[in-house]
């Protein structure tokens, strides 16, 4: 799958595994991750592709906004845990 900004991606690997991420930049097979809370959009983590995995049913529309990044995030761990009550 092909890895875009705006799309929420989640950590496979290292001490971060299992976060969700929004994937702010994709630079030379890095991307650059923001959660808005312990990664701000300012200070983006560098992960190499290969340790995160795309989720392609949310996206964020404004990346450069920690709030938004925020609230999709919020949203979509929400709306698995609701699944998961189901």
């Amino acid at each position: 799958m092909q890895v875009e900004p705006g799309m929420l991606a989640k950590s496979k690997a290292g001490r971060d595994k299992d976060c969700i991420y929004v994937i702010i930049s994709v630079n030379d097979g890095y991307v650059y991750l923001a959660d808005g809370k312990k990664r701000p959009v300012c200070r983006a983590k560098k992960k190499n592709c290969k340790h995160v995995q795309p989720i392609s049913k949310a996206r964020c529309g404004l990346v450069t906004d920690n709030e938004e990044v925020r609230r999709v995030i919020k949203g979509y761990v929400s709306h698995l845990d609701a699944e998961e009550r189901e």
